[in-house]
């Protein structure tokens, strides 16, 4: 089992910034898996950064060059800086993980983030 702890949301205003952290503990761990998801009201669940099975980072259009991944792999946790964000950007974001092995994809509990213009 994978548990994964999300902290760093919270309201900034529209061209401002926030890292969002997320702590991941558990067995059979890799952070290749991991990346940040995020629904806003009414959408669907996207992709906004993510580890490839080689370790490369991979972001959603709308992001690059705005947003940075991340990982500390002695502290099992990976990182979102988000800078320059847009109201658009205001949605609950969401740690993942997803093990290759189990072909299963474990879910964080979000943490919601607010851009005010």
């Amino acid at each position: 089992q994978v548990q994964l702890v999300e902290s760093g949301g919270g309201l900034v205003q529209a061209g401002g910034s926030l890292r969002l952290s997320c702590a991941a503990s558990g067995s059979t761990f890799s952070l290749t898996g991991m990346g940040w998801y995020r629904q806003a009201p009414g959408n669907q669940r996207e992709l906004v950064a993510a580890f490839t099975s080689r370790g490369i980072a991979n972001y959603a259009d709308s992001v690059k060059s705005r947003f940075t991944l991340s990982r500390d792999n002695a502290k099992n946790t990976v990182y979102l800086q988000a800078n320059s964000l847009k109201p658009e950007g205001t949605a609950v974001y969401y740690c993942s993980y997803y093990s290759y092995s189990k072909e299963y994809r474990y879910w964080g509990q979000g943490t919601r983030v607010t851009v005010s213009s």
